[in-house]
This record gives C-alpha cells, structure tokens and sequence, in this order.
C-alpha cells in the first residue's frame, strides 16, 4: 500500500520532467533548423566568451561555404548562357544556309539539284524582302520607291530626262520586250483552269488588259500590278507579279594596266581661234600635264584664222615641251564628220585610243582614264553622256561677277543638264573605226555624222558602254539660227536654243522679271512708309 502510495506521488514529477525536457528540446530544434533570412546576421559570440576563436572561425567557414555556393550558381548561369549562345548561332546558320548570301551561292553543275533548290530559295527570300505583301517603315517621303503605269500602247513615267517624255511609246526594246511578257504571263495565268468551277472559263486576252502599274527596287527585283476586265461592268480581276533579281555573281576578275595606252584627241575646226585658245589651255592642263599619254590631231578647214590656231598650238608645245600634235589642213567646206575620219586614218602609229572631240569641250584626266577602262578593241566602244552648261550671264546673272571656268564645272540642275541626246563625243579603238567603216563623209556641215556611226555599232556585235560622266563638260556657247532655216526648223532650232540657255525655273523668272521687279518696288515703297 505504501509502495503503490509512493508510485503516486512521484509520477508527476517525471511526468513534469518529460514536459520540461520535451520543451527544451523543441527549442531547441527551432533555434537550430529555422533558416537565415538574406539580411540576417549571424550571432556573434560574446566577447568575452572562452569560445571566441573557434566562433569565427564557424562564421568564416560558414561565409566561405555562402561564397562558393554563389560561384558555383554563377559558374551554372555562364554554362547555361554559352549554351543558348550556341544554339542560336546554330540557327542562324541554318538561315543563312536556308537564304544564302548572294555572293556565296555557287552553281555547281556537278550538283544541278542542290544549286537548283539554292537559287530557288534565294529567289524566294527576295520576294520576302521586297514590299509585295506588305510596307516597310521609311525615313523620308523621297526614300518611296514610286510606281510608273502603263497601258498597252504607253507608258507614263516620272524619270523623263530630255529624251524620254512623260508619256511616250516604250521604244526601247528591253522595255517593250518585258512589258509584253508580263502581260502574256498574266493572261495565262487567268486562262489556267481553276479545276473548281464546272462552268466554261472566260478566255481571257490582251485587250482585257486595262492597265498596269510597276517599280524596280534594284537588290530585290520589279513588282507588278495589272488590272484586266472582270465578268462584269464594275468588276476587275487584278493579277500581281513579281521578277526576282538573281544573285550577284563574280563574272571577271582582272588586273588592268593602263600605263601605254595612248588617246589621240582628234577636233575638227574651222575659224574659233579663242575658242581653241582656251580649249588648249584645259588640254595642256588634264592632258599634258596630268596625264601625259596623249596626242592631238587638229584637222582644220581653209585658211581664216589658221595662223592664229596654228601660233596657239606652237607656242603650247614649246612652253609645255609637248611634240605629240599633228596639224592636217584642208581646203574645203568645214564638216566635222570629214575631218574626224581623215584625223582617224592619218594615224600611221600602233592600234591607238581616239577621242573624238569639240573645241567647246571640256575635260578631266579622270574622264581620260575612264575613256581608256570603257574602250576594247574589238568587244567595246564608249559612248559618253556629258554635262552641258546653260548660258552663265543668266545663271549667275544675280551675282557681282560670273564665276571662273573652272567654278561654273558644277554639276547640278541649275547649271546645266545631261546632254543624253548627243553622240558627238566618243571613244574607240581606230581598228574598230576602221573596220566599221568610218563616217558618212556626204553629210556635210555640222550634225546629223555622229548619230549614223552610232547606230553603226549599235548594228554590229561590239558592245556599246552608254553612261553619264562627270569628267566630260560641254561648255555653253550661243547657238545660231539662220534666215534660211524653214518655218518649222527655225521654230525647232530655237526651242534648242531655249534648251541650251537656261534650267525651267530660270526661264520662268526670266518670263515673269516685270512682275517680279513690281513686286519688289511695292515692298520697297510700303516699307518705307513704315
């Protein structure tokens, strides 16, 4: 009874001993299992505790253990950024493979199909680039690239130029040739059967065409849109196409030495010894002087003034110590066609560079050079573009003074224009002048030679390099209508006279001076007022 007493009074001490130890315990387990916040610091040992070393070196170990942890972290997002990196160089790879570079597709005739499927994709890739399903964001409203419209018969188009008209026949044959084909092309392509419809097709031809409109960007290729009659009054059937430009391919690549190639400038003249005057003082300077690989041949007609031109061209040659010049007189009526042949075949040297050439010409040593790099005997004649000048007195007629020669040389639309439908100045080899039979020596007087020897290349297998230059001036001069000239040619000589003098908008100021002049007087007079 005594023992069972006892039991019973002593059970809830180790009951209240199990709670205590249980308590602490748990305490224990939280203090050491709850994890650190980021900011939260480590509890620094007392000072003054027998334990300090050993504390921090616990605390160094631990910041230690955070520090590798945070490279190893690091050193995985390196990995993983070096892998990414790959992966889309991989891909772009596989693009550029896909679109090839223009400049690395090579047709490899041992492998037709693979070259086949490289040109396909590339061409495919330009219809993407170009603006045919949709626009693309531009900087300017000049960077557009605008369309130009045609009908079966015309063309209309903003590049005019003096040659081209607004509105004009498409008479050069690329032209007339490619328009036709995108017409054919789309007329095809409506007369395919749809193999939906159990109706009998329409027969769709040439004069359901309406209209069409086109433009050229020149790295991707021509768009076209044509619009041709529908089934009914107000209904269209419009057809879009798209002529991809190819790639760029190497075709040559040469190494060309220019240093013995010699130019003989040949001009034919009659009286003009101040024009020859200054003529020799451009060629002494570019072509002496500059160049220095190059003859003149000076064909001249009767005897006025021949001792001038020929004084002129003496005193050249002993103050630039130059004795490449040949001097051929003629006693007859002046016509340059003539005297440019008899200069050509009074050569008697080697195969040589001619220049035919004016008095009122003017030239640069970069022009001599490119007349050499467009000429080849036997494959090119060149057929240059030149700059001509408009009448200076009305150009600079607001200014103090007219400009010197050498600072009117400018080219832009106020000082001049591309003189695209001359063909006087050319160069060629004097094998191919020979051979393709010169000048028509019956056409007398001046015009009318060079336009004959240009088709005469154009009808033979030489090719024909037509460009504008920027070395080559033709320097104004007042140009003469005759009394005897017809009604009509009188009237056509003088609308090329309006031509040669002066830009649209200088003759427009010209035609409105009086008004302009009032203008000016009542502003005077109400500022005055003032």
């Amino acid at each position: 009874m005594m023992l069972r007493r006892g039991f019973i009074l002593f059970l809830p001490r180790v009951v209240g001993l199990l709670v205590v130890a249980c308590c602490s315990m748990s305490i224990v387990y939280m203090l050491a299992c709850t994890p650190k916040g980021d900011n939260q610091q480590l509890a620094l040992p007392r000072v003054h505790s027998p334990t300090v070393k050993e504390g921090y070196e616990a605390i160094l170990q631990e910041r230690e253990e955070q520090h590798r942890n945070y490279i190893i972290s690091l050193k995985k997002q390196i990995a993983q950024l070096k892998a990414e990196l790959q992966g889309r160089t991989e891909q772009l790879k596989n693009m550029q493979n896909q679109y090839p570079d223009p400049l690395d597709i090579q047709l490899d005739h041992s492998k037709p199909e693979k070259a086949q499927a490289n040109l396909l994709a590339f061409l495919r890739s330009q219809v993407d680039k170009a603006e045919v399903h949709s626009g693309v964001k531009l900087s300017t409203e000049y960077a557009a690239v605008p369309f130009e419209s045609f009908t079966l018969q015309k063309v209309y188009q903003l590049e005019t130029g003096l040659t081209r008209h607004p509105e004009e026949k498409p008479v050069r044959k690329d032209k007339r040739d490619e328009l036709i084909e995108v017409i054919e092309l789309a007329v095809g392509s409506l007369n395919k059967p749809d193999g939906v419809s159990k109706a009998k097709p329409r027969v769709y031809t040439a004069s359901d065409f309406v209209e069409g409109i086109y433009r050229t960007e020149k790295n991707k290729g021509t768009l076209y849109e044509l619009t041709f009659k529908g089934d009914a009054k107000h209904q269209f059937k419009k057809i879009v196409l798209f002529r991809p430009f190819g790639p760029v391919m190497k075709v040559k690549n040469e190494n060309v030495n220019m240093a013995d190639t010699l130019i003989n400038v040949i001009v034919p003249l009659a009286k003009r010894a101040s024009k020859f005057q200054q003529f020799m003082q451009n060629f002494r300077e570019m072509g002496i002087q500059q160049d220095g690989r190059i003859h003149l041949t000076v064909v001249y007609f009767g005897k006025e003034q021949m001792n001038e031109v020929k004084s002129i061209l003496e005193n050249t040659s002993r103050s630039a110590n130059f004795k490449n010049f040949t001097f051929i007189q003629l006693n007859e009526e002046f016509s340059r066609g003539k005297g440019l042949d008899v200069g050509a075949r009074f050569w008697k040297g080697n195969n040589v560079v001619l220049f035919f050439c004016d008095v009122d010409i003017y030239f640069t040593a970069e022009f001599l050079n490119s007349c050499r790099l467009n000429t080849q005997p036997g494959k090119k004649v060149f057929y240059p573009v030149l700059f001509s000048q408009y009448n200076p007195s009305i150009i600079y007629g607001h200014h103090d003074s007219i400009p010197s020669l050498e600072q009117q040389l400018i080219i832009k639309k106020e000082t001049g224009f591309w003189r695209d439908f001359g063909f006087g100045m050319t160069c060629q080899y004097r094998s191919d002048f020979i051979n393709i039979g010169g000048f028509d020596l019956d056409i007398k007087g001046w015009g009318g030679e060079d336009v004959h020897l240009y088709r005469k290349y154009l009808h033979s297998n030489l090719m024909v390099i037509r460009t504008p230059v920027r070395g080559l001036f033709h320097l104004w001069h007042e140009k003469q209508c005759l009394d005897e000239l017809t009604p009509e040619q009188y009237k056509m000589c003088m609308q090329s006279k309006a031509m040669n003098e002066a830009s649209h908008g200088q003759l427009g100021m010209l035609v409105f001076k009086q008004e302009i002049e009032t203008h000016l007087h009542r502003q005077k007079l109400s500022s005055k007022k003032t």
